[in-house]
């Protein structure tokens, strides 16, 4: 079995420790953040091509430990804690506390790991999970446990830069913008194209803090129950592929408002059922992930740090979906994405202070597909200084079957779709021959 070895671990603090304007000692958090407490944290990782220019590998993580640091100094939240403080009446409330209490920071060595071993597996190598810091953590535990995590691993011909980023501080948006801000002062900036906006957004009468019941924040970790038996697999789309889907899909409906990822989504919605053994009437959720910050007026700042998507359902039997064609799953996500106007966030966002719910994953997943991240984040500009990365992964924070994680492809317009499901729907899958007729997989 292939082994990771771990060199050392650290912990990285922000250079400049003295709150300012841009840097709160204290940011308030949102119902958007809080309903993730007890879910998983956000796992990416870049895999690059050894530096060249550099025969000492060590040499390149201490200018990356070193480049973390100043780029906490913009983005103070992801070297604090969470806090939380119990008021009357059985309710209590979170913060981020931008303590500088810092990062984790790990070295490891994969000696027997290439690059090819990676990009070229038909399922992600489960050592791929090894990759990342934090692993089996939940949000909640940010109060004693570093908000990000970072992890460099050297491979035989390669650095893998795993990042793990707590959910309740950030979603995909923000962090990605952390990634592509660290790459930017590794390669020496020294200004932020776009620097961050801590301050989180809370529309009128919401009172901030916004109080819980204090048996939310008092959560514990859970037992450790055994995990399913999960695989991963990468398909890939080329432009021209998702180009024909949304012309077939639209053309079914007769319309042109559905777009490339709603045509490419359903066509995975419809094929992954397919493969499911599951009766004509039962039903499946599809959720989808629609951002918020430009749904609003005004829109939210564009370096917007925190969390800011809102969980769109779409709901079809079995049947259905086999029977309607591919145009009306799609017709269906398009009309849940137009449905998430402004009146409808901000309704959501005020009901949700009156009773609040925290996220589960049994509750999030029960008879779903779910997705996760978006193609449209910048993957593939994230250059430290030695080329940009080759491939991008997930952790296993958050996985279970049904699982369905959105990146953009090397090549422009592209996007590579991983799927995680239990072995034998995964394998069904690549086996279909309607599936797989409608993708280029590399």
């Amino acid at each position: 079995m292939v082994s990771i070895r771990f060199i050392s671990t650290s912990t990285v603090r922000s250079q400049n420790q003295q709150p300012n304007e841009s840097t709160p000692s204290k940011v308030e958090l949102t119902p958007w953040d809080l309903q993730l407490l007890a879910v998983g944290p956000i796992q990416k990782g870049l895999l690059f091509h050894k530096p060249k220019f550099s025969k000492d590998i060590n040499f390149t993580i201490r200018h990356l430990e070193t480049s973390l640091s100043r780029t906490l100094d913009f983005f103070a939240p992801l070297a604090g804690r969470l806090a939380t403080i119990q008021h009357g009446s059985g309710t209590a409330s979170f913060f981020i506390d931008c303590n500088n209490a810092g990062a984790l920071f790990v070295q490891a060595i994969a000696a027997r790991v290439t690059i090819a071993d990676i990009m070229e597996s038909l399922y992600v190598p489960e050592i791929v999970h090894s990759f990342f810091a934090l692993n089996e953590t939940k949000n909640y535990e940010g109060i004693s446990r570093p908000l990000l995590g970072v992890q460099v691993t050297e491979l035989v011909d390669g650095i893998f830069i795993g990042c793990t980023i707590n959910h309740v501080v950030a979603d995909g948006t923000s962090f990605w913008h952390f990634f592509n801000s660290w790459s930017e002062i590794s390669r020496g900036m020294v200004k932020l194209s776009k620097p961050p906006v801590l301050q989180r957004w809370f529309p009128d009468r919401v009172d901030c803090p916004v109080r819980i019941p204090s048996s939310i924040s008092k959560m514990k970790p859970d037992e450790k129950l055994s995990s399913p038996i999960l695989k991963e697999r990468i398909f890939h789309f080329t432009r021209q592929r998702i180009a024909a889907l949304k012309a077939k899909v639209n053309s079914e409906i007769g319309t042109n408002k559905i777009s490339s990822l709603q045509a490419l989504l359903s066509h995975v919605w419809r094929g992954i059922v397919r493969c499911q053994s599951l009766s004509p009437d039962q039903e499946i959720n599809f959720k989808l992930l629609i951002g918020v910050r430009p749904r609003l007026n005004p829109p939210l700042p564009e370096g917007y740090f925190g969390n800011a998507v809102q969980t769109g359902t779409v709901t079809m039997t079995a049947k259905e979906l086999h029977e309607t064609g591919h145009g009306h799953a799609a017709w269906l996500m398009n009309k849940t994405v137009a449905w998430h106007t402004e009146d409808k966030l901000t309704n959501f966002y005020k009901a949700w202070t009156e009773e609040p719910k925290v996220i589960t994953m049994k509750n999030m997943t029960t008879n779903a597909l779910v997705t996760s991240s978006s193609p449209r984040f910048d993957v593939y500009g994230n250059d430290f200084g030695w080329g940009k990365p080759v491939a991008v992964r997930s952790g296993q924070g958050n996985k279970h079957d049904g699982k369905i994680t959105l990146f953009a492809g090397v090549e422009e317009g592209s996007v590579d779709v991983e799927v995680c499901l239990f072995p034998k729907t995964l394998e069904a899958l690549g086996s279909n021959c309607e599936f797989m007729a409608t993708m280029c997989n590399k």
